[in-house]
């Protein structure tokens, strides 16, 4: 079994865990290599639920805070192993910005922060990347809430190692028009589904997005044509088109209330969802945001709108205000060209640590 080196920097800690190939459903080998790591560490108890594993602190301190990320990764794209470009400070290989430069600094501070002034609850899960159903953070908020119970809670997705509060939420439907079949040398009998649904594609170009402002944080909402099915074969008009479209939806809406948008931008089409998750508000007037905010960032910390969907929205579920903080640009997040800068793992490190013990960040 690869062995994890916790007394390594988190840099090399990072190399050592973008080496260890954990393409979702396959995260069994880094999960055993975290779970032994974790386990010599006296101060902590370790938990393991399938291949995700929870290490927390029991000092009983006033209050307590989740810092997660996940251990999975999109598939291999020739960009393993890792590779050090010591002249630019940038760290190239899959998984080094999505997330396991975030993991190698959970691993660190679950390692060397031992008098943390808060308890603290460190989850390394697995199957973010995939369907929700397998994801390990929503397993483990089924089978041990307790687990995640917390006042406060850092997703450590990639951010650019600034803050990122709260989430899109995302839903799917199909948008289905319909014809009539009859042979294509005699179009005139039928009517052609695909042909119809010119009306759906005009309509989302001409969409206006919505831009929200909530607690200061502007959030720009998009709606799109994803995919698109139809046809019966090369002789046939078709009777039947369908277009997927994704809307991704500011914190603001529920889900209710964005499939109720959809259903009437749409109307009179028939429509059908096929996935939906909520978002995240971003929750920065809560004392503990406030908190982390002043900790990690100071006076003028830049806080931004998260713009897509990220698990800080299974914990608003939990009643746990949440935000986005880890190295990495999220824009490189599933490339093939994927990298983080050194000097955000560097940062996020030193300025969570400093949080944790209740210390001025340098900066």
């Amino acid at each position: 079994m690869t062995a994890l080196d916790l007394t390594a920097d988190a840099v090399t800690l990072t190399r050592q865990l973008v080496d260890i190939e954990s393409v979702s459903r396959n995260e069994q080998q880094i999960a055993d290599a975290v779970e032994t790591a974790l386990r010599a560490l006296p101060h902590l108890e370790v938990v393991r639920r399938g291949h995700t594993v929870v290490a927390r602190t029991t000092l009983g301190r006033a209050s307590r805070v989740v810092i997660a990320g996940h251990l999975d990764t999109v598939p291999v794209n020739e960009n393993l192993p890792s590779r050090l470009d010591e002249a630019t400070g940038i760290l190239h290989g899959l998984g080094t910005c999505d997330m396991k430069g975030g993991d190698a600094v959970i691993l660190r501070l679950a390692a060397t922060v031992t008098e943390p002034v808060h308890d603290v609850t460190y989850v390394l899960y697995e199957a973010e990347e995939i369907e929700s159903e397998l994801n390990g953070l929503r397993l483990l908020s089924v089978s041990d809430p307790d687990l995640l119970a917390a006042d406060f809670a850092v997703l450590m997705e990639p951010s650019n190692a600034v803050i990122e509060a709260g989430c899109q939420g995302t839903l799917r439907v199909d948008v289905r028009t319909t014809g009539e079949r009859a042979h294509s040398a005699r179009s005139w009998r039928g009517v052609n589904a695909i042909h119809a649904a010119a009306d759906v594609l005009n309509r989302l170009a001409a969409y206006e997005a919505r831009k929200p402002v909530i607690d200061g944080l502007e959030y720009h909402e998009g709606l799109n044509a994803v995919g698109i099915r139809g046809g019966v074969a090369g002789n046939v008009v078709p009777d039947e088109c369908v277009v997927s479209v994704n809307y991704r939806f500011a914190p603001d809406r529920s889900e209710e209330e964005a499939l109720a948008f959809v259903t009437d931008f749409f109307a009179p089409y028939d429509i059908t969802l096929t996935d939906s998750a909520p978002g995240a508000l971003p929750g920065l007037d809560r004392p503990a945001a406030k908190a982390f905010i002043e900790a990690v960032g100071g006076a003028d910390a830049e806080v931004n709108p998260k713009f897509g969907w990220t698990d800080v929205a299974r914990f608003t579920t939990l009643g746990v205000p949440a935000v986005n903080f880890g190295p990495g640009d999220p824009m490189l997040a599933h490339k093939q060209e994927e990298h983080v800068p050194v000097a955000h793992i560097e940062r996020c490190e030193r300025e969570l640590r400093a949080w944790l013990q209740g210390e001025e960040a340098q900066r």
